[in-house]
């Protein structure tokens, strides 16, 4: 076998000028390698979570939007005061005697004379509805002067017309919460909410709310259904949620607290997100651990390791907290609690302290949670590493059932890698989270980087990776490293893409996988190619010998432990066809009834709200053997599945 000769799966090498025909052939034992591979990371930035995957049509619900979420906002953005009938009075927001004391602002709508009053929601770029669907409305409110008179509560168009109206009873004087089902004439994408009172006096209202009936598995408070089931199409084995930076903020003031985010909604406490708006946190831990239990995905929650984003600077406020930061040790104790109070509230029996709170939301089962990460591309300074060191030893010492991750950094081969790693073979850290964002060139040229690995230290997590654009290009690119990945499963054990989601009008990050409006998805070719690993993963890796060896072309092999299909990726990223000629003897006898999917295209092809479908897998029949020859597309990755006998 001369040099050129690849061992399980092809390397990025130059091969002979012209090369088309290369002969591919099981070759050496088969290994085990990580069930969980291919997941997905979830972080609150694009508006991915309040007007994305959260299913509240309501912008601003809970009038809790300030100036130092971002420029120019106050506590009545996203609303209009309107006067109807003849109407006249006024609105203005307050904070004595709130519904609730993490929930300070309430509106107050005042009613001067006969007629009505109320205030207008414009949503999320509008509230989108649909005909003949229902949506659960709901408010709570108390009179606070005056006679008062019976709310109602109107579904329009943009310039008025009627969609769907509801009566709700005059208002008591102290908080109550008030219901109403509305079902919309007409599909508007561009409709308005509004709220208004008919009675002489003040009212004060506060957590208004409109939800659609069908949400995603219709859980109340649940998720905007189409868009969380392209992501459950992603088959991913795990969820990492709340974020990166998100996790550790702008400032320590700023450090997700995820018990915030947990019981009523209108008991949350919401908070400024660093990329610069606002979390109402209704998408919350509950809602972030039954969406992984509906799609069937490990949760992965990550913990700040007691230190802000080395990044913070609130550029809205000029209040800068330049750096990273440190909680002060005093307060390092309640912090290490609250992460040990996550574990029980996760998985303690429900009547347990936190347990107790996990069952009264309605799950009084465990969320079965086993990996817990600690940091998020944290700089390696001496203030992050004594206070990861501090919350790392308590979650061992009181939970070494909980598989800890921990971070090196946010580059494939910095300082901060190297110190991360140094830090993490001194503790024995059971996994390490890697992070890189580099040109499709950079993820083709290191396809061995996780072969020379250290087997006997920490497992890896490829937390969040992209090739900086949505061509196919850059996809085809992920692809092939996403085989090496699977080449190297033994050690890589957790991988996901990273932006997942993105609001086409409220762009903080691209590239990302996925793109929406309020009606409309484009999944780009990059989210092709994770659905197909996804959708088409193994617990045994196949070694395979590739002659010759050729740019841009890469393979894998696995067999799916269940089903004991062999499934076999062929990526090429080269603007030439390869024909390989396939010898897969030593699996066994294979029915000859296989699948093939092909994704490829021009290269610099993608999907668009215009052409959403440019860029798209094809399925079709395919006839397998042992042996058999198969032409690979230019810029194309091909995937075949067979069952064997």
């Amino acid at each position: 076998m001369n040099r050129n000769t690849l061992l399980c799966i092809l390397t990025l090498m130059t091969c002979p000028a012209g090369a088309s025909d290369i002969a591919i052939k099981i070759q050496g034992p088969a290994k085990s390698i990580s069930p969980d591979l291919f997941g997905i990371f979830f972080e609150d930035l694009n508006w991915a979570a309040d007007g994305g995957l959260y299913g509240e049509l309501v912008q601003n619900r809970s009038f809790e939007y300030s100036p130092e979420d971002h420029g120019g906002w106050n506590e009545m953005t996203g609303w209009d005061f309107v006067e109807r009938d003849g109407g006249k009075g006024f609105v203005t927001v307050k904070s004595d005697a709130p519904l609730h004391f993490n929930n300070p602002h309430y509106a107050v709508l005042g009613l001067q004379k006969n007629g009505a009053t109320g205030i207008r929601n414009s949503g999320f770029d509008g509230v989108s509805l649909k005909a003949g669907e229902k949506y659960d409305f709901s408010v709570f409110a108390r009179q606070l002067a005056g006679p008062g008179g019976p709310l109602v509560v109107r579904l329009e168009t943009k310039t008025g017309d009627l969609l769907a109206e509801a009566k709700l009873p005059a208002p008591d004087s102290g908080w109550q919460k008030y219901h109403g089902v509305l079902e919309p004439t007409n599909t508007d994408a561009d409709a308005r909410l509004v709220l208004l009172t008919t009675g002489e006096g003040q009212v004060a209202l506060d957590v208004v709310s409109l939800f659609p009936q069908a949400t995603f598995h219709n859980h109340p408070n649940g998720l905007r259904a189409d868009l969380a089931q392209v992501i459950a199409e992603l088959h991913p084995k795990f969820v990492r949620f709340p974020g990166g930076c998100l996790v550790h903020g702008d400032g320590v003031d700023n450090i997700y607290n995820w018990k915030n985010t947990i019981g009523p909604v209108e008991q949350r406490k919401e908070q400024r997100n660093i990329w610069n708006y606002h979390q109402s946190v209704g998408l919350g831990y509950f809602e972030y651990f039954q969406f992984c239990e509906d799609i069937g995905a490990k949760p992965l929650p990550v913990v700040a390791a007691g230190v802000c984003c080395q990044n913070s600077g609130h550029a809205v406020t000029q209040v800068w907290e330049q750096g990273q930061r440190g909680l002060a040790m005093a307060d390092m104790p309640a912090y290490i609690q609250d992460v040990l109070d996550l574990i029980e509230w996760a998985n303690g029996p429900a009547n347990s302290v936190w347990g107790a709170k996990r069952a009264a939301a309605g799950h009084p089962e465990s969320f079965h949670l086993q990996y817990l990460g600690i940091g998020n591309e944290d700089k390696q300074t001496g203030v992050f590493r004594e206070r990861f060191k501090m919350i790392y030893d308590a979650v061992k010492s009181k939970h070494p059932e909980i598989t800890i991750i921990g971070t090196v950094g946010p580059r494939p081969n910095d300082d901060d890698y190297r110190q991360g790693w140094k830090f993490a073979n001194e503790l024995g850290i059971a996994m390490v989270d890697e992070h890189y964002y580099e040109s499709p060139e950079w993820f083709l040229n290191n396809l061995n980087r996780y072969d020379s690995y250290d087997r006997t230290k920490s497992k890896v997590y490829v937390g969040e990776y992209a090739s900086r654009d949505n061509n196919l290009f850059n996809a085809l690119a992920e692809a092939a490293y996403m085989t090496a990945l699977e080449r190297n499963g033994d050690i890589v054990h957790f991988s996901s893409y990273a932006p997942l989601l993105c609001n086409t009008r409220h762009v903080n990050w691209k590239p990302d996988m996925i793109y929406f409006d309020n009606t409309n998805i484009v999944r780009s070719a990059n989210y092709y190619v994770q659905q197909l690993f996804g959708q088409n993963a193994g617990e045994t890796y196949l070694p395979m010998s590739v002659e010759p060896a050729i740019t841009n072309f890469s393979i894998s092999c696995v067999r799916d432990s269940q089903s004991h299909d062999v499934i076999l990726k062929l990526v090429n990223a080269s603007t030439n066809a390869v024909t390989a000629r396939i010898d897969l003897a030593s699996v066994g006898k294979i029915n000859p009834a296989a699948t093939r999917i092909v994704l490829q295209g021009a290269p610099n092809g993608n999907n668009s709200f215009e052409h959403p479908y440019e860029i798209a897998p094809k399925t079709n029949g395919f006839t397998a053997s042992q042996s058999f020859s198969v032409e690979v597309e230019s810029t194309s990755f091909s995937l075949i599945r067979m069952k064997t006998k």
